[in-house]
C-alpha cells in the first residue's frame, strides 16, 4: 500500500513514539482550531441572546419571566431532535451534518430581526435549538473516532475553550454592535446584532463541507503508516474500555447513562446561568454602556480558559478524573454564592463569577471522559446524544428559573444560591461514579 500523497512531511519517523507524536500532532492541528472556529460561531448564536436583552427586553416590553422562558426554550427544541440529529451523523458522516446543522441555524438565528411577540421570540428560540441539536454531541462523537479516552479530556478541553472564547471577543463585539448600529436602517442594535453574527454560521458551515473529513480512512493528509497507528489505537481503546450496550435500546436500558446525564445536568445548570445571564449580572454591579459591559464580562472567561485547559493536561497526565470534577464544581458553588452575595461591588462580584466560570465550565469537557469510557460505535451516538439532551434541559430550566426569581423577588441572589447547590449535587454524584470510570 502506497502512502498517500501531499503529506508535506519527510521519510517516515524511526520509531513508533515519533510517528505517534507526528500523527496526532497533525489531527490535532488539522481538526480541532477548525472544530473550536465552528464552536465558538454555535455558542455565540446560541447565547447572544442574553446581549439582546439589554436592548430587547424593553424595546418590546418582555418580561424577565419571557425573556428567561424564551431564552431556555431553545433546549426543548434541542432535546427532542439530539438523539435522532447524532444517529444520522453516524449513518451520513460529520461532515455533511455538521454542515446542514451550520448553514440552517445561521439563517434561523438571522431570522430574530422579525421578533415583535412573546410569540415569535419563543417559536424562533425553539427552531433555533431544532436546527442545532446534535451539533456539540456530534462533535464529542467525532472526536471518539480520532481520539483514545486517555486523550480526550485534554482535548476536549480545547475544543471548550470555544465557549470561553465566545464570550470574550462575542460579548464585547455583541455590545459595540448594539451601540454602533441602533437606529440605523430602521433596525434596533439588537436586530443588527443578530443580522450580522447569522453570517459566520452560514459561511462555516459551507466550509464544513470543504475542509472536514469522516474519519481516519478519509484523511488524505495522513500517510498510511500514521492512519494505521490512529486505527490502532483508537481500536484498542475500544477493547479496553468498561463494557457497555451495544444498541440504541441497551443505551436507555443502562442505568450508568441515566446517572451521567443527572451529573451533566448539574453542570449545564451552572454553565447556562453563566453564559445566559452574565451580561445582566455584571450590569446590576452598576456597570454602564453596553461596550463596557462587554468588555468586563470576558475576564471570567479568560479565567474559564486557563482552567479548563490546565485541569484537562492534568487529568489526562494522571487518568484521573473525580478529583478533576469535583473541585471545579465547587469552584462553580462557591463562585456563585459569592457573587450574589456581593453583587453591588463590581470588584468583588467580578472576581467570584470568574472563579465560577473557571469552575464550571471546566466541568463540562472533563465530564465527558466518563461515558465515553464505556459507549462506543451506534452506542455511542445515542448515548452521547441522549445524555447531552437531558443534561441541557438545564439549559432551559436554568435561565428559565434565574428570570422567574429574579421577576419574584427583584434580585438574582436566590436563583444563584439554588445553582451552587445543584453543582454541589453534581460533585457529589460524580464521588458516587465507579472508579474503572474515572481512573481511565
Amino acid at each position: 500500500m502506497s502512502s498517500s500523497p501531499s503529506t508535506g512531511v519527510g521519510p517516515a519517523p524511526a520509531t513508533e513514539a515519533a510517528l505517534e507524536k507526528q500523527a496526532y500532532g497533525k489531527v490535532f492541528w488539522r481538526l480541532v482550531p477548525f472544530l473550536m472556529l465552528c464552536y465558538v460561531v454555535a455558542y455565540l448564536d446560541r447565547v447572544n441572546v442574553g446581549f439582546a436583552k439589554l436592548q430587547m427586553a424593553q424595546d418590546l416590553g418582555f418580561s424577565e419571566t419571557v425573556f428567561g422562558l424564551g431564552a431556555g426554550i431553545f433546549f426543548l427544541g434541542y432535546f427532542l431532535f439530539e438523539v435522532p440529529s447524532n444517529l444520522l451523523l453516524h449513518r451520513v458522516g460529520a461532515r455533511m451534518w455538521i454542515a446542514r446543522i451550520m448553514v440552517t441555524w445561521g439563517i434561523l438565528s438571522g431570522c430574530f430581526i422579525f421578533v415583535e411577540t412573546p410569540t415569535g421570540f419563543y417559536t424562533l428560540r425553539f427552531l433555533l435549538g431544532l436546527a442545532e441539536a446534535g451539533f456539540y454531541p456530534g462533535v464529542i462523537l467525532y472526536l471518539t473516532y480520532w481520539y483514545p479516552a486517555h486523550r480526550r479530556a485534554r482535548i476536549i478541553a480545547v475544543f471548550m475553550s470555544a465557549i470561553p472564547v465566545a464570550g470574550i471577543f462575542g460579548n464585547p463585539l455583541s455590545g459595540w454592535i448594539m451601540d454602533a448600529f441602533h437606529g440605523m436602517s430602521t433596525l434596533q442594535g439588537w436586530q443588527w446584532m443578530f443580522l450580522i453574527e447569522a453570517v459566520p454560521a452560514v459561511l462555516v458551515g459551507i466550509m464544513v463541507l470543504l475542509y472536514l473529513d469522516n474519519g481516519i480512512k478519509q484523511a488524505r493528509w495522513l500517510t498510511d503508516g500514521e492512519k494505521a497507528l490512529l486505527q490502532r489505537e483508537v481500536e484498542a481503546d475500544r477493547a479496553q474500555g468498561e463494557q457497555g450496550p451495544h444498541s440504541v435500546a441497551g443505551v436507555f436500558r443502562d442505568a450508568r447513562v441515566w446517572w451521567m446525564a443527572l451529573i451533566y445536568f448539574s453542570f449545564v445548570m451552572g454553565q447556562y446561568a453563566l453564559t445566559f445571564w452574565m451580561p445582566t449580572l455584571v450590569k446590576s454591579t452598576g456597570v454602564q454602556g453596553n461596550f463596557h459591559i462587554g468588555l468586563l464580562s470576558a475576564i471570567p472567561f479568560l479565567c474559564a480558559i486557563v482552567a479548563m485547559n490546565l485541569l484537562g493536561r492534568s487529568a489526562d497526565a494522571r487518568r484521573e478524573r473525580r478529583w478533576h470534577l469535583i473541585v471545579p464544581a465547587l469552584m462553580g458553588a462557591v463562585g456563585f454564592t459569592v457573587a450574589a452575595s456581593y453583587s453591588h461591588n463590581t470588584v468583588v462580584a467580578l472576581f467570584f463569577l470568574s472563579l465560577a466560570a473557571a469552575g464550571v465550565l471546566t466541568c463540562a469537557p472533563l465530564f465527558w471522559s466518563l461515558p465515553t469510557a464505556f459507549l462506543s460505535g451506534t452506542a455511542a451516538a445515542a448515548g452521547i446524544a441522549a445524555i447531552n439532551s437531558v443534561g441541557n434541559l438545564a439549559g432551559f430550566v436554568s435561565p428559565y428559573l434565574i428570570g422567574y426569581l429574579k421577576d419574584l423577588t427583584g434580585s438574582t441572589q436566590i436563583g444563584m444560591y439554588v445553582l451552587s447547590t445543584v453543582l454541589v449535587l453534581g460533585a457529589i454524584g460524580v464521588w458516587l461514579v465507579p472508579k474503572k470510570l474515572v481512573n481511565r
